[in-house]
């Protein structure tokens, strides 16, 4: 199992603490999960956007999650579709989790009031560490932070090294593009249109939600 990061108290602020070169993770971390918890790994931007809907459906995400009884985990920040959605998520009394990067730990976007922070040394036992402690993976809008975090999902999923729902929330059309652009690696020859189903559509947080507590996804 994947050791926890050093958890910063909520409240506290994140601090760097030097020179921790990149280190290659082991495949097992992203198997299925044993949480007594359930949780949805969330991946967005740290923006909030230029399309107001963008905020609103972060936010009706983590009313969502929390309305659901499901604890979240995130990147660790404040700002943007980031801190949104954790603040909703928080405010109707669920579990948040931050995975924060050393890297990002003197930038001042670590939030403050999570129920838990964890500080680990790398972008990569970021990624790692988020999908140990999922049980489904969430995209809202975002940029390429956003895509690295679920097209690792996904790929890992392709591998058969997880099992876990890979969801995209298409808010105001934003994901048409990348959909697009799968259907054209299939036409190409470069994704078994088996695969291109590994990564869902839902229209909203409320039908992303849906999938995720579906029978489908939740019986392992």
């Amino acid at each position: 199992m994947f050791a926890a990061g050093r958890v910063v108290p909520p409240g506290a602020k994140a601090r760097l603490s030097g020179g921790s070169s990149a280190q290659r993770y082991p495949e097992c971390r992203m198997i299925s999960s044993k949480n007594l918890q359930r949780r949805v790994a969330v991946y967005c931007g740290s923006a909030n956007g230029n399309n107001p809907a963008f905020l609103v459906e972060a936010v009706a995400l983590g009313r969502a999650i929390s309305g659901a009884g499901l604890g979240m985990v995130y990147g660790g920040a404040s700002v943007g579709l980031m801190g949104a959605v954790a603040d909703a998520a928080l405010a109707g009394g669920a579990e948040v989790i931050g995975v924060l990067p050393d890297v990002l730990a003197g930038s001042e976007i670590a939030h403050g009031g999570l129920t838990r922070l964890e500080m680990v040394a790398t972008m990569h036992e970021r990624k790692a560490r988020m999908a140990e402690l999922a049980d489904a993976f969430l995209m809202l809008p975002g940029g390429y932070g956003t895509l690295d975090e679920m097209m690792e999902a996904v790929t890992w999923a392709q591998l058969g090294l997880h099992h876990k729902p890979c969801i995209l929330i298409n808010t105001a059309g934003y994901w048409d593009g990348l959909m697009r652009f799968l259907d054209t690696a299939v036409m190409a020859g470069f994704l078994k249109a088996k695969n291109r189903e590994l990564l869902v559509m839902a229209a909203s947080a409320r039908e992303a939600m849906a999938l995720v507590a579906s029978e489908r996804f939740f019986a392992r």
